[in-house]
């Protein structure tokens, strides 16, 4: 029986899905309406259970049925008058000896085989407590203890060896950050906002940010685009914001992808002439991902073909933001970065974001921050682009990142100037590195250059072991990473030749959700697949899709740097039946049993040294040495287990057909009685169907 809704298992058992509901409440099943769909292992056992509460049990002959309330009192007394019996399945391991679990969790089936007692009878005495196990439930030590003791079992628990755990080169350098923020919360002082400006090529953002520097940076860049990373410092009302200005989303997203985010809010920008673009999408995409506060600066209003009103309309429909004025949460700025119309309000909202948000830092002790930028310049050597996000970084300090490390020599703050000390949100330009240290990674001030040395050397020791493993997942390798736990969602990027075959592309895919694992589609973008998609990818642990199209050759570079797995189709039937094969491949299979055969003992005859061997006439199906099989007597089960020895006359067989004879000796059972009946039955594992979820 597959998956059921509770009104149609209601149904089925002749009541009501009101009474259903109040029965499965009181079960701790949770079935919040008549539309709640039972996973079909919980169907079974309440078909299970349902039948064998509503089987009249035969009475003997010469006796009289009593009553079931009557039968129940008695039953209940004489529980309470017996001692406490040793369970039927006890004699196959000794009472004294005890059964050594190293796991500290276990599945109900592992479990039961564990301890050698029947699965179907916990689940059932359980069933009969009000409590709903089922073969798949991970049992705590506490539930494993429960169980052995109530079937005379004794489990003893011991410490499975752990491997040893590496800690992250900076985990005590972030240890020691906790710690302040956690014990010195009252020192904790706000700091300026560092504001990240992102949007579609030639929309506006240098503009912006030269408007609001009132230094004239996009005339000296090639093109009118920015070329390279800066981080100024701005003061509106006796305030102060820190902007960084980034050549796309590039640096943004591989900030985040070594952990190493320095932004506190975005500020995405869009041109009212032009509307949402395809790098409008992206960019929001990469800001949403880092989950930090969004603000949209509506860009060129100041143009004749400036449609406000639609670029918000565009907002809605294709990133979902709605701005305050149409009853959403999104603020939305109309600004011109040509004429400063607007800019105060911008500057305004920002602030009004970071007191919000409660941007908070410790300001005093050893610092730590964000590179931005490096190079190696010629006069100065290795140089970096530093924002301060706690301490104070002074010239003198030792200072380490995640490739080389060094003393500080001296600090160049945003407008060219020495100083001898950076703050929390300061931007500076650091000099004295050993090396180039690598953009967007953290960077920690230490107390001597031995720390600084030695925790670097430890980093490319970790370096090392982690390119001899695979980084990212991939869709071969989906049902692996499953099962080991480390992966519940698909992170999918997708790009295609044209917005038509992106959006089939992705209802196709949408259609594909199912129960056990999660899809997310990150970003969906027309074009070739591009570094960005791959670095969206590398932060995120996704896969990249392309619909006809192709990755770049700086996109297939950093793929293989990165692990990343990019698939090309040319026929989205391809694209889809490769999903599908990925998602029911990580399906774990059914365990079933399937009934193969039923007799009854006609004789049983006692051997010498070999114990009691049952003479078995078949009536239906078959039985083989290697099946198990139940043994029940007046409708009780008394027995499940596997055959020791099957015969035909004298000779030993592995298999015989109803309506014959057979001899069978029983594994670690000789209980038996003519008459007692018999249940054949194997256990095979069966490839769960994929079911998708209704949409």
């Amino acid at each position: 029986m597959g998956k059921l809704r509770v009104y149609e298992l209601a149904k089925k058992f002749g009541m009501s899905s009101k009474e259903l509901l109040n029965e499965l409440e009181e079960l701790g099943i949770d079935a919040k309406s008549h539309m709640t769909v039972l996973d079909e292992s919980t169907v079974n056992l309440l078909i299970e259970l349902y039948e064998e509460e509503n089987e009249p049990v035969k009475p003997k002959k010469g006796t009289k049925s009593k009553p079931k309330k009557e039968k129940e009192d008695e039953e209940d007394i004489e529980i309470e008058s017996k001692p406490k019996e040793k369970s039927k399945d006890s004699h196959n391991v000794p009472e004294e000896k005890a059964i050594e679990v190293k796991e500290e969790s276990m599945s109900l089936k592992d479990f039961a085989e564990k301890i050698k007692v029947s699965m179907t009878k916990i689940i059932q005495d359980a069933f009969m407590k009000g409590v709903i196990l089922n073969p798949n439930q991970v049992l705590d030590r506490k539930a494993m203890e429960e169980i052995a003791s109530k079937y005379s079992r004794q489990v003893v628990f011991s410490q499975a060896e752990k491997p040893e755990e590496r800690k992250d080169p900076f985990f005590e350098l972030e240890q020691y950050y906790e710690k302040l923020y956690s014990e010195n919360s009252s020192e904790l002082v706000s700091r300026a906002p560092i504001v990240t400006v992102m949007g579609h090529v030639d929309h506006g953002k240098t503009t912006l940010l030269d408007k609001i520097r009132k230094t004239r940076v996009a005339e000296k860049e090639e093109g009118g685009i920015t070329q390279s990373i800066g981080a100024y410092k701005v003061t509106y009302n006796g305030k102060q914001i820190t902007f960084i200005d980034t050549p796309g989303h590039e640096a943004f997203t591989e900030m985040r992808a070594r952990g190493a985010q320095a932004t506190d809010i975005v500020v995405l920008v869009v041109a009212a002439d032009d509307g949402v673009m395809p790098q409008t999408v992206e960019a929001y995409n990469h800001a949403r991902l880092a989950n930090v506060p969004i603000i949209v600066a509506i860009n060129k209003i100041d143009k004749p073909n400036a449609n406000v009103e639609l670029t918000k309309n565009q907002l809605v429909s294709k990133l979902n933001l709605i701005p305050e004025d149409w009853g959403g949460d999104t603020i939305v700025v109309p600004i011109s970065a040509k004429t400063g119309k607007g800019i105060d309000e911008l500057l305004e909202m920002i602030l009004l974001v970071a007191e919000m948000n409660e941007i908070k830092a410790y300001p005093k002790g050893r610092a730590r921050g964000v590179i931005i930028e490096s190079r190696l310049d010629k006069f100065r050597g290795p140089v970096a682009t530093v924002i301060v996000k706690d301490g104070i970084l002074k010239q003198g300090d030792y200072v380490v990142t995640t490739n080389t490390y060094g003393k500080v020599r001296a600090l160049i703050d945003d407008r060219g100037k020495t100083t001898k000390e950076a703050h929390p949100s300061d931007p500076v330009i650091v000099m004295g590195f050993e090396e180039v240290p690598d953009m967007h990674s953290k960077l920690y001030a230490v107390e001597n250059i031995e720390q600084a040395r030695k925790i670097v050397e430890n980093i490319k020791h970790e370096e090392i072991d982690k390119s001899q493993k695979a980084k990212h997942v991939s869709l071969e390798d989906l049902f692996d990473r499953m099962k080991k736990g480390n992966i519940k969602t698909l992170n999918l990027i997708i790009k295609a030749e044209s917005q038509g075959s992106l959006e089939a592309v992705r209802n196709a895919i949408l259609k594909l959700k199912v129960e056990e694992i999660d899809i997310q589609i990150i970003h969906a973008g027309i074009g070739a697949v591009n570094i960005n998609d791959v670095l969206l990818a590398s932060a995120s642990d996704g896969v990249i899709l392309g619909f006809r199209v192709k990755p770049d050759s700086k996109a297939v570079s950093e793929a293989e740097k990165e692990g990343i797995q990019i698939k090309t189709y040319n026929i989205i039937f391809e694209l889809i039946d490769d999903l599908k094969k990925a998602l029911q491949g990580m399906l774990e299979p059914e365990i079933v049993e399937e009934h193969i055969g039923s007799g009854y003992i006609k004789k049983v005859f006692k051997i010498g040294g070999v114990g009691s061997v049952a003479g078995v006439q078949l009536t239906d199906g078959y039985v083989r040495k290697d099946s198990k099989v139940r043994i029940y007597r007046n409708s009780e089960e008394i027995f499940e287990g596997y055959i020791e020895t099957l015969k035909h006359f004298k000779n030993d067989v592995d298999r015989v057909e109803a309506p014959k004879e057979c001899g069978i000796k029983f594994q670690n059972f000789d209980d038996i009685a003519e008459n007692d009946e018999l249940q054949f039955y194997i256990v095979k594992e069966v490839k769960k169907e994929l079911k998708f979820i209704e949409q």
